[in-house]
């Protein structure tokens, strides 16, 4: 199927009822993923409303996984065992005004979170692309939005509760515990199950988003930096042809020394004159409002509104971060692939993240920029394509996002994840069994 039919049937899918109710997962006959491009090893699973069943439930199992929102394209949560979910532990357990920070159960998800935040006069940092993942499944596997100045979304973390392996409860913060602290936040699941969370939130603030086409691939070349640093979150969309970045979005905060001025041309890309979807065929009306339109935060951030179904799902992603000063040559680098990649690819998004200090963090010590994919669902072709995207990045140090498919040996895993060691023995500390290991875990940061 060409790229133009399969977006045709994709507009069918969100078009029709029948494909959302299916994404709600009601009256599935198997525990699948969010893409349903996993099927889980085990359809057991437990749903916990309060810590002491959470800490219950880890005591009597011998392994298990905690199963968030479904978001992963890979196998990082699956398990042959049993799962257990914090879905029904989704409240804001405590707003302090003058700490500026939140207190949430680890079922909570940013759709839920924000419009909250908002009302009381308070943001976040940043937002993922999709407001449907939960915040603590987010914050694991580093997910993260755009904004050379803006951390992952798992640096807002300033504290966590956690259930450890033999049922006790482990309360860590930025700011009493250091070093172990960086190590549980991104914990990929393997440290112990996740029950709450400390986010530092900033006042409420609103935005503008604009988007412009056709940026010439040599611009991007000559001025990245500046295009990258030209509001507070830039995004750009391109599926590699005609020498061009397709897309550029720009949210802009509408404050003081940082408003965003749109002008009618934006380094030789023109401002767009209607919204637009990142699959410039597909409808925007799922989309997060353009064309400048005021907004809160929360309705600006992200790609998607909270209300709406992103896309119908049927898609795979991979996603490899790279230092920022290589940014230029790593996007070239994939751009020379460019007739290998296309039929395989709906769409690519570059974007820029800021350095922290969370030890499994993709940004760990670095300024990055991410290079995207969002796949067509055809695994056989993607797998092949992985190692060659792999290989062109390879002198960059790339390092895959956790959630999603990669090829990336283990070996490698170790090299360019510099703390590796140090997070496999903290994790050895919490959970010195492997209760919490599963395949993923095992291959990729256990060796074995």
């Amino acid at each position: 199927m060409d790229k133009r039919a399969f977006i045709k049937l994709c507009a069918a899918a969100v078009a029709s009822p029948s494909a959302r109710r299916m994404l709600a997962w009601a009256g599935e006959e198997r525990l699948r993923n969010w893409a349903g491009n996993l099927e889980y090893s085990t359809d057991r699973l437990y749903n916990s409303s309060s810590l002491e069943q959470v800490q219950e439930y880890v005591k009597t199992s011998n392994k298990l996984k905690a199963l968030g929102t479904r978001h992963c394209f890979n196998n990082i949560a699956d398990s042959k065992d049993g799962f257990l979910s914090l879905k029904p532990m989704d409240k804001v357990i405590a707003l302090d005004a003058a700490k500026r920070t939140v207190v949430v159960g680890a079922g909570i998800t940013y759709g839920q979170l924000c419009p909250y935040l908002d009302d009381k006069g308070f943001a976040l940092h940043n937002l993922a692309s999709l407001p449907h993942i939960s915040v603590a499944g987010a914050c694991s596997t580093a997910t993260h939005g755009s904004g050379q100045k803006n951390g992952n979304l798992a640096t807002a973390v300033s504290g966590l509760e956690m259930v450890t392996a033999d049922g006790n409860v482990v309360n860590l913060s930025r700011e009493r515990d250091g070093g172990t602290f960086d190590g549980a936040v991104v914990g990929l699941g393997a440290l112990g199950v996740i029950t709450k969370l400390t986010l530092d939130i900033q006042p409420a603030f609103m935005m503008r988003q604009y988007v412009y086409e056709n940026l010439p691939l040599v611009e991007l070349r000559e001025h990245f930096d500046a295009i990258e640093s030209s509001a507070y979150s830039v995004s750009l969309f391109t599926d590699w042809q005609k020498q061009r970045i397709n897309e550029v979005w720009i949210k802009s905060r509408v404050e003081e020394g940082q408003a965003f001025h749109a002008a009618p041309e934006f380094f030789g890309a023109k401002l767009a004159t209607r919204n637009l979807h990142p699959i410039a065929e597909l409808s925007a009306e799922n989309c997060t409002e353009q064309m400048g339109v005021l907004g809160p935060w929360y309705e600006r951030l992200p790609h998607f509104r909270m209300g709406f179904t992103p896309s119908a799902g049927k898609e795979l992603q991979s996603e490899y971060f790279v230092p920022r000063q290589h940014a230029v040559e790593a996007i070239l680098a994939v751009e020379r692939k460019r007739d290998q990649v296309s039929p395989s690819l709906l769409i690519s998004e570059i974007r820029t993240i800021a350095s922290d200090r969370l030890w499994m963090s993709p940004c760990y010590d670095q300024d990055c920029v991410t290079i995207h994919f969002t796949w067509k669902p055809d695994w056989a072709a993607v797998s092949k394509l992985l190692p060659v995207i792999e290989k062109e990045l390879a002198p960059f140090d790339a390092r895959p996002h956790w959630g999603k498919l990669f090829t990336t040996s283990p070996t490698e895993l170790k090299r360019i994840h510099k703390k590796l060691p140090e997070f496999t023995e903290l994790s050895r500390k919490f959970d010195p069994l492997g209760k919490f290991r599963n395949q993923f875990l095992n291959q990729n940061i256990f060796g074995g």
